[in-house]
Parts: C-alpha cells; structure tokens; sequence
C-alpha cells in the first residue's frame, strides 16, 4: 500500500549555487594547489551570492508538502468508462395486424392502451387495435372458403368416377384382346381348331358324296340294264312302249343323279383345296389383325385412362390447394381479429417506444400503427446491463468475460458485480457532429438481480483489466510532464529533488515506475507547490527552469501520468503483449 506522509518539522533545503554547478573541473593535477587557491579565492564571493540570492529561496519549509513512500506492490488496471443503463432482456411489442388492400387509413387505429410505466403482469391486456375492418374481411373469407370447399368435394366425386370409368374401359379392352388371342389359338391348332374342324368336315362330306357316286353308279347299271331288257322284250313284242318310255327315263335319271354326284365330288374336292390354302391363310390373317388391333385398342385405353385420370386429379388437387389457401386466409384473418388483442408475453413495466421527434408518430389512442411497428417495449428490471463505449487505446485490453463494478449514479453507495459481455468490432459511426475519436461499443451486464434501477441511468463500469504484480508505483499525482520530459520531485538530504523518470502501465490513481526511482523514495504528491514557489522566488519569474516553463506550467502545460505519457506507457504495454482474441 502507498502512505501518504506529511512532515510534521520544517527543513532546510540547500541546493548548490550556480557558482557550484559552473564551476570548471581541474585540468592536471599539478597544479592542484594552485586551483585549490584560485576556488577559494573565487568561492568567496559566490559563497555571498548563494547567502543573498538562492538561500532565501530553500530556506523556505516543507511542511506544506505531501510525501508519499515508493514501495512495490500490486498495481491494478483498471478501465472506466460512463454508460447507460438497459435491461439485458426487452420484449419487444409488435404490431401483427397488416393492413388492408385498398383501405383508406393506413394502419391500424388503437382503441385502448395500457398507461406507459404501467406494470403489467404476463397476460394481462396491453394494446386492443380496432378490429372493425378485420371482421368484415373475416367474414367475406368465411364464404369463399365454403365455395372453395364444395368445389374441392365435387372434384373428388369427379376424381372417383373417373377411376370407375377406366377400371371398367380397361377391363372391356382387355377382354376382347383375350378373346382375339384365344380365337387365333383356336384357329392355329392342328386337331381341335376351327380351321381343322372346317377341313375334317368337308372330308366327311367328300366321303359321303364318293359313297353316293358308288350307289349312284350302281343303280345307273342297275337302270341300264334294266332299258336294255325293256328294249329287247320291245322288239320280240313283249313288251309296249310305255315300258320301254319308262326303262329309258329311269336309265336318263340315274345318269343325272351319277353325273350330279361327280359334279359335288369336285366341288367339295375344290372346296377342300380352298379350305386349305387360301381361306387358312386369309382367316389366319383376319384373326391375328383382329389380336393386334385390340391390343392397339388396350394401350390406347390405357393412355386415355391414365390422361383423363391424371386430369381429374390435377382438378382434384388444384380444388385441394385452393381449399388450402382459402382455410389458411381464414385461419389468418381469424388470427388478425384476435391479434387486435395484444396481451402481455411476460410480466414487466411498460414502455412505449419513442418515436423520431420529427415524426408526427406517436404511440397514444386514435393513433394507427403499422405491421410490425413496435409499440412498446416490456424490460426485465431485475436484469439490467450497462452500454457504454471504450477508447481505441484501450480496446486491445477489452475483451468479453473480464470481471468489472458498476456504480450507478442514483445510487452510490451499491456496487454491482459485472461481466464484459460484448465488445463491438467496428466503431461506433457517430452522428455528422460526432468527431473524429473511435469509440466502440461494449456492453456489461450486472450478474446479480437488482431493485430501483431504472432503464436509461447513468451508471459507472470498472473493467479490471490486468494485475502487475511487484512493481513501483506512485500516484498519478506525484508525476509531472511537460513535452517529453516527465519527472518527480523525492525527498533528499538537502530538501527536495527533481528525478526524471520512465512510465509504464497506469490506472485512474497509480502509475508504474519503469526507471528513475526506487523503493524506499518519498516523492512529493503536491509538486504544483514546488513550481509555484520557483517560479515566485526567481528573479525572472521562471527558476532554473526559465520563464517559458513557468509559463507553462500556469496555464495547464504541466500534467500528470494519467495524461499522454501515460497512455503511451499503456500502448507501449499493448505493443509489447500479443493482442487479445476477440
């Protein structure tokens, strides 16, 4: 720890006279006595310049200066940085309500809403829109859905008739093509065909027209000899003309019928040779026609049936669809009405959503909302988080998960515990009056449930950063820089001296001390004195440092560590350390 130690009895501060410090160092050493008298005689009257000029000047106390040990320890680093409070879970109330084709107003009016900063418990009313205009639609959609739905009913009847119609086409056509393939079987078989059976009967007739030829032919002999005996008797006299008139007839009639029966002979023999070449070949022609043609006839059935089906389907899916769409219009109307309604998803307190302020918009009754306008929101006050943006300098040390404290302004005297949650990866644009600083945003949420915090508070976060560990340390206070020069004044012997120094890492109250002091120095935490009583004990107003530092000095030039020396020792830290992984 640094203690700060203030010296309870004035001291003398002696510093060397100009004289002194001018004073040329001794060219051989023989001559040494000889110098020796020439600095005592010349020391004589600078010892009376010293005791007229500069020990007024550190003759003067110290009690009116503040010391503080340097000694090693712990320097932590700490970012800080001003932010605003939020809450880390908003539900957003939108509007769901989408407007009208050709309605004059657009939007949807509000009729009622909840008071802003109500609280409000899950389920309970928020928002109720006018729902005038949703019902009458609703209502027109109510009978479309029902034409729609007796479209879609007879498009089915039709869809199964169709079906009957080709199971029964089908089954027609397919028959007769077995019955032409059956009938051209017959007709091919060599024992029980139709052609066959055809043949074997004009033998069997053939054989019967042979055995009449020989019956024929034998009663034409028979009646031949009959004429013949006739004849004879009719020449002895035996017999008349009559018989002999009868004896020729029945030989003529017997020639006829013999003649008759040779004559059928032939044509069942001619009939037979035609049966067999040219009526086979023709018939076998004709039948196998007839198979392909009722084939044809089935695929052709086929490619209609399946044509008209796949119509009839495509009308039953097209009614199905447009069935569909109609339920769903509905089904959302229905739910437009209802979302008139807007009930609470969670509970919370209300808070309507600021409008641009050159917007006539605002959230009030009477006033329309569009879809998806958000209404209000619903923040969750027991879990807040701070948005606040980082330098650039310091953005290599910010990263998500590091521990941080947040103070809320309102409340002082409560400390929260933080986690970094988010760092952004590209600056924050700014507005046109915005300038050219980088700034990005980061936000830090409270990992504990809080109370009385509102959203929009001012709040202070303290990201730590990193822990040095054994390093020296002063406090910010003690260093002063001017340009490049930075520097302490520590405690000495004679009083006080100024002792350049090397910075590191700093935070808003320590600085590290690279080189120029070490532990167990006392350096001075009100050095602005020193200066001061310099620059009034100074024939010129400036000291050994000269007027243009006292200048300086009085109008703001001096500054401490947490200034520019100090950020560049925390960017020479950043340099030097491998960057963070974001």
């Amino acid at each position: 720890m640094t203690t700060i130690v203030r010296e309870s009895t004035p001291k003398k501060v002696v510093r060397p006279s100009p004289a002194h410090r001018a004073a040329p160092p001794v060219a051989r050493r023989g001559n040494g006595r000889v110098w020796a008298l020439a600095l005592l005689v010349a020391a004589a009257p600078a010892a009376w310049f010293s005791r007229t000029w500069w020990m007024p000047r550190w003759d003067s106390p110290v009690d009116h200066l503040i010391f503080a040990d340097v000694s090693p320890g712990e320097l932590s680093i700490v970012v800080t940085e001003r932010g605003s409070l939020e809450s880390q879970h908003v539900t957003k109330v939108l509007c769901e309500v989408d407007d009208i084709p050709g309605d004059s107003i657009n939007g949807t009016p509000i009729v009622w809403i909840v008071p802003n900063g109500s609280s409000v418990a899950k389920g309970d009313l928020l928002v109720e829109l006018d729902p005038s205009s949703h019902r009458e639609r609703l209502d027109l959609q109510v009978l479309a859905t029902e034409k729609a739905k007796s479209e879609q009913i007879q498009a089915e009847a039709r869809h199964q008739n169709q079906i009957t119609q080709n199971e029964t086409l089908y089954a027609e056509t397919n028959l007769k093509v077995e019955l032409a393939k059956l009938e051209l079987e017959m007709f091919k078989d060599d024992e029980n065909g139709t052609h066959q059976l055809e043949v074997e009967e004009i033998k069997r007739s053939i054989d019967d027209v042979n055995n009449e030829i020989l019956a024929a032919q034998a009663n034409l002999e028979l009646k031949k000899n009959d004429k013949l005996g006739i004849e004879t008797l009719f020449k002895l006299g035996y017999s008349g003309k009559n018989e002999r008139d009868r004896s020729r007839l029945e030989y003529l009639q017997a020639e006829s019928q013999y003649a008759a029966k040779m004559n059928r002979l032939k044509t069942q023999m001619a009939t037979l040779t035609k049966k067999e070449t040219y009526e086979r070949q023709m018939q076998l022609m004709q039948l196998d026609g007839k198979l392909r043609t009722a084939e044809r006839g089935l695929a052709q059935v086929q490619l209609d049936n399946e044509a008209k089906l796949a119509q009839a389907r495509a009308a039953m899916e097209a009614a199905n669809e447009s069935l569909k769409k109609e339920e769903e219009r509905l089904q959302r109307y229905r739910e437009q009405v209802e979302k008139c309604h807007i009930t609470a998803p969670s509970e919370g307190m209300v808070a309507y959503v600021a409008e641009d302020r050159w917007s006539s918009d605002e959230i009030r009754e009477g006033a329309p909302v569009r879809p998806r306008q958000t209404i209000l929101t619903l923040p969750d006050l027991r879990k807040m988080q701070v948005k606040t943006s980082v330098h650039e300098s310091v953005l290599d040390e910010i990263r998500s998960g590091l521990p941080a404290r947040v103070r809320v302004e309102a409340f002082p005297d409560r400390i929260h515990r933080g986690l970094v949650q988010t760092v952004a990866v590209l600056p924050d644009q700014g507005g046109w009056m915005s300038s050219d600083t980088k700034v990005y945003q980061t936000i830090v949420t409270i990992e504990e449930e809080v109370e009385q915090i509102k959203p929009g508070m001012n709040a202070i976060v303290e990201i730590d950063v990193a822990k040095v560990c054994d390093v020296l340390t002063v406090p910010v206070q003690a260093v002063m820089q001017i340009d490049d020069s930075t520097w302490c004044y520590i405690r000495s012997n004679n009083g006080v001296d100024k002792r350049h120094v090397e910075l590191g890492r700093t935070n808003d109250k320590f600085v590290e001390i690279r080189s120029g002091l070490q532990a167990g120095d006392e350096v001075v935490l009100n050095p602005m004195a020193i200066l001061e009583g310099e620059s009034d004990s100074s024939p010129d107003g400036a000291g050994e440092r000269g007027a243009g530092d006292a200048k300086a000095d009085k109008a703001g030039g001096s500054r401490s560590a947490s200034g520019s020396e100090a950020r560049r020792g925390r960017e020479s830290d950043a340099a030097a350390r491998p960057p963070a992984k974001g």
